[in-house]
C-alpha cells in the first residue's frame, strides 16, 4: 500500500525532529526540508541529517537560501544572541533571534514541494508554550496559513485541502521529550544552541538552551548533547 506523503520541516532540532518522528508513527512517507538561511548556527543541518538518516527518510533536500541579505535578526546578522535571559521573562517579548517571515518562508517552500509531490499534509514542530514569543508560532497565524494556502495553489483551488499539522504546538519542552523518548527519539543527534561553539558544542545560555535544559530537567532525563559548560 503506497503511504500518504507529507513535506515536514527539519531543522535538526529537538522540536522538528519529534514532528518528523510522529509523522513517521502516523504512517506517512516523510519528505525532509531543511534551509541553510545564512544562519548562524548551521551546525543544525548536520543534526537535520544525522535525524533523517536515523528515522530511515529516505527524501530529504536541503535548500539554500541565505536571508543575511536581509539580516534584521541575531541568528542572521552581526548581532550577539541573547544570553542569561530570566526563565520568566522567556516568551514576554519578541526576542533578537526572531528572523522576519522565517516560518511564513519556510512554509511556502514546503508548500510549492508538497504541491509538486501530490501531498496534502505539512508538518512544523511549531510551539505556543514553551517558546520565545515568536509571533509565527501562534496558533490564528497557522490557522491563517493553511487558509491562504487553499486559496494560492491549483490543488487548493481544486479542492484538495492542505492541512497543516502541528502535534507541538500545546506541548511543554517536558512532555515534547516524552513523546520523543516514547517513539525511540534520539536527542542527542539533534542541535538546539543558537550560538553554538565551532566544534557544535552548545552554549547552555541562549533562550533556546535555556527552554530546551528546563524541558529535560521537568522530564526527569538527562540531556544528552554536549554543552560548552557543565550542567546538572
Amino acid at each position: 500500500m503506497t503511504l500518504p506523503k507529507a513535506v515536514v520541516l527539519l531543522s535538526g532540532g529537538m522540536d522538528s525532529a519529534t514532528v518528523a518522528a510522529i509523522a513517521r508513527r502516523e504512517g506517512f512517507d516523510v519528505h525532509a526540508l531543511s534551509v541553510r538561511y545564512g544562519q548562524r548556527h548551521a551546525v543544525e543541518l548536520d543534526a537535520a541529517m544525522r535525524v533523517a538518516e536515523r528515522l530511515a527518510i529516505r527524501h530529504h533536500v536541503v535548500i539554500d537560501l541565505d536571508l543575511r541579505a536581509f539580516g534584521g535578526s541575531a541568528l542572521t546578522a552581526d548581532q550577539p544572541v541573547p544570553k542569561d535571559t530570566p526563565m520568566a521573562e522567556i516568551g514576554t517579548r519578541i526576542p533578537a533571534t526572531y528572523v522576519p517571515a522565517r516560518n511564513t518562508i519556510f512554509l511556502s517552500l514546503a508548500l510549492a514541494w508538497a504541491e509538486t509531490l501530490g501531498a496534502h499534509d505539512i508538518f512544523l514542530g511549531a510551539n505556543a508554550l514553551d517558546y520565545s514569543g515568536y509571533p509565527d508560532c501562534r496558533p490564528e497565524y497557522l490557522e491563517a496559513f493553511a487558509r491562504m494556502a487553499d486559496l494560492a495553489t491549483r490543488a487548493g483551488v481544486e479542492g484538495a485541502r492542505l492541512t497543516i499539522h502541528t502535534p507541538l504546538l500545546h506541548l511543554t519542552k517536558a512532555q515534547i521529550i516524552t513523546r520523543g523518548l516514547e517513539l525511540g527519539l534520539d536527542y542527542g543527534l539533534t542541535s538546539t544552541c543558537y550560538d553554538p561553539a565551532p566544534d557544535g558544542a552548545a552554549c547552555g545560555r541562549c533562550e533556546a538552551c535555556l527552554l530546551r535544559l528546563r524541558g529535560f530537567e521537568e522530564a526527569g532525563v538527562t540531556d544528552p548533547v554536549r554543552y560548552q559548560t557543565a550542567h546538572a
